[in-house]
């Protein structure tokens, strides 16, 4: 099998070189080595292998990816953020092999029409891309519409398995009772404003349908492609060029979370370099691309002379237009019963091993069965002021394929259990579709070692229109609900601090709100109240995981890095395919365009090579 921890001493060349084996990384080198058995490939993942570990197939076991000790997962830490109570928050993203992929929530949520339209890139808007987006998947819910959706692909969407009809059933009918339906398909490009009984990466048996899955380990265990080679716990450094700026080898180095260096062997991990003859294809995703390039010594100039990095091309954008979405959690006490939330499993009340042992019925459920995609109405629009009207206005009032935000059902306690009493507890997700916020990824050195400069920028709009749609949201799903019979009031930690005597503080109630009798009004908040869900905001508005646009496609005067073949600005052999290649955001939970742009990615560098994929991705 092609998969090592150390790469044999005579693989010293290959003809494609992919530096990172994340969601897009992977989908790139399971095309190619499919469809081109001559074509050698090397893909350096900077973790471990995630096959068969089970805390990346079993989806229930999602929230033990981002504890440090299971190494799944990397940390970059943003800088202190006065406008976050002077927080420094920590950005997760996929470490270990499948990227993003092996380690996420598995929501099946595709970005809208007016998403990849908005990126103004050929080849690139919402009809070209809706071939990829169906050759990618096996849609298994019933009644797709064939015109959107894929019934061949590698990976499989359904419902795992396993769904808890007695929250869905009562959270979409909330959410119709505030005026928001019930949807079939959010995810056909087109539709939007309502709630949905949401799908998963997850396959009918319950097995997470992550890409290395997918796309890699079936090329890697069924004996015909030794043209596939994987290098997992390595990380890369850069990549280097010829005389001619034509990118020709990539450096890499050991990760020593997984490889000790001893006394015994060596003081430093050693780097070693393979060549590419044909291709570099960077793919660590958008907070660990943008860092490969700038030790490549292609960035801003400032940037490479301020880290001590020789400039190979002056590419101002890189690392420059960092974007993610804004997320809260939210937690509230229920009446639910036994296996109607994942608690017993997300607590430890009830191990991984037994969980596993006994086969136990919510292994293929990700605690995800309902989510959204909703917009805000005119008078709420006007309620935040001028300046947040004329930007809804400009943005999203003639734009109603656009929505505001997404609102999910996660049936769990995403928190520290061990804070809260043992119960059944559900968390309320909002996040901001199109947040208005940048902030930046650097490097500080020449080498991968050195820190980055990383500031994630949010709630740094003017006007503060960022947190005043999450203000909106706050109050929206406390009202989502109260209107629900499981009901039991808030987590009083998870919630702002408000004064004594608030009308709108936190409830504990031992029946539903409906039981009084009468019609359900909204809770009344006063402007203190307010001013504490602001300074709530503040202290725990965090990462969607969401991020994007650090290296993106759009010319080089607008900040850009690559063009609509996504090859990198002032070199040549290099391209970028991952998250960070997206120019605009998208209204969606992120790993569906990561995979998108893999296959767009793939298509594109197997024209290039002369091979061409037929609309099911395998060779012609």
């Amino acid at each position: 099998m092609g998969l090592y921890t150390k790469l044999p001493d005579d693989l010293d060349e290959v003809d494609v070189i992919i530096a990172g084996g994340g969601t897009a990384g992977c989908i790139v080198a399971g095309r190619l080595a499919a469809a081109d058995p001559d074509l050698s490939i090397l893909l350096i993942e900077w973790g471990a292998d995630n096959y068969n570990n089970p805390i990346v197939a079993n989806p229930v076991f999602f929230s033990s990816n981002f504890v440090p000790e299971n190494k799944t997962a990397i940390f970059y830490q943003s800088t202190r953020q006065p406008q976050l109570a002077n927080r420094d928050p920590i950005v997760h993203s996929g470490g270990t092999l499948g990227g993003g992929s092996s380690i996420n929530l598995m929501l099946y949520t595709r970005a809208q029409r007016a998403d990849f339209d908005s990126w103004q890139t050929p080849g690139w808007s919402a009809d070209e891309m809706v071939p990829f987006l169906k050759r990618l998947e096996t849609y298994h819910p019933p009644g797709a519409n064939p015109k959107y959706h894929g019934f061949s692909g590698p990976v499989h969407i359904s419902d795992g398995g396993y769904r808890c009809k007695t929250s869905e059933d009562q959270f979409i009918n909330a959410a119709r009772e505030l005026g928001y339906p019930e949807i079939t398909d959010l995810q056909d490009l087109d539709t939007n404003d309502g709630f949905q009984r949401w799908f998963r990466n997850v396959s009918p048996e319950g097995r997470r349908q992550d890409t290395a899955y997918c796309y890699v380990h079936p090329l890697l265990q069924d004996g015909n492609h030794p043209n596939l080679h994987v290098l997992v716990q390595h990380k890369v450094v850069r990549v280097l060029f010829d005389d001619n700026k034509r990118a020709c080898a990539v450096e890499f180095t050991p990760n020593t979370d997984f490889q000790v260096i001893t006394p015994l062997t060596q003081t430093q991990p050693s780097k070693r370099v393979v060549a590419a003859r044909k291709l570099v294809v960077v793919s660590s995703g958008a907070c660990g691309s943008p860092g490969v390039l700038e030790r490549s010594g292609v960035g801003s100039r400032e940037v490479l002379e301020r880290a001590g990095v020789p400039v190979v091309a002056d590419v101002p954008g890189v690392g420059h237009d960092y974007q993610d979405h804004n997320l809260n959690l939210i937690p509230y006490k229920t009446a639910l019963g036994h296996n109607e939330t994942g608690d017993d499993i997300v607590s430890g009340r009830i191990s991984i091993q037994e969980a596993i042992d006994t086969k136990h019925q919510l292994l293929g459920w990700n605690l995800t069965d309902v989510s959204s995609k909703i917009r805000m109405r005119e008078d709420e629009v006007a309620a935040f002021g001028p300046e947040f009207k004329a930007a809804w206005d400009r943005d999203f009032r003639d734009s109603p394929n656009k929505p505001d935000m997404l609102i999910g059902l996660i049936s769990t306690y995403l928190g520290d259990q061990t804070l809260i009493p043992e119960g059944r507890y559900v968390t309320i997700a909002p996040y901001t579709a199109y947040p208005y916020s940048r902030g930046h990824i650097h490097i500080t050195g020449p080498d991968v070692t050195n820190p980055l400069d990383f500031n994630v920028g949010f709630f740094t709009d003017a006007h503060d229109l960022d947190l005043k749609k999450l203000h909106w949201a706050y109050k929206k799903s406390r009202e989502l609900m109260r209107r629900t019979d499981f009901y039991r009031g808030e987590v009083p930690s998870g919630h702002p601090r408000f004064p004594p005597g608030s009308k709108a503080g936190c409830f504990d109630l031992d029946q539903p709100v409906s039981a009084a009798g009468e019609p359900i009004k909204d809770l009344e908040y006063s402007a203190e109240d307010d001013a504490a869900i602001e300074q709530y905001l503040r202290e725990v508005t965090n990462t969607t995981w969401h991020s994007l646009g650090t290296c993106k496609m759009a010319p080089w005067d607008e900040m850009g890095v690559l063009d609509a073949e996504l090859n990198v600005y002032g070199v040549t052999g290099l391209k970028v395919v991952d998250l960070a290649v997206a120019p605009e955001n998208v209204a969606a939970n992120t790993n569906n365009t990561a995979m998108v742009i893999g296959e767009r990615g793939a298509d594109i560098i197997a024209r290039e090579l002369g091979i061409v994929l037929s609309a099911d991705g395998k060779l012609v």
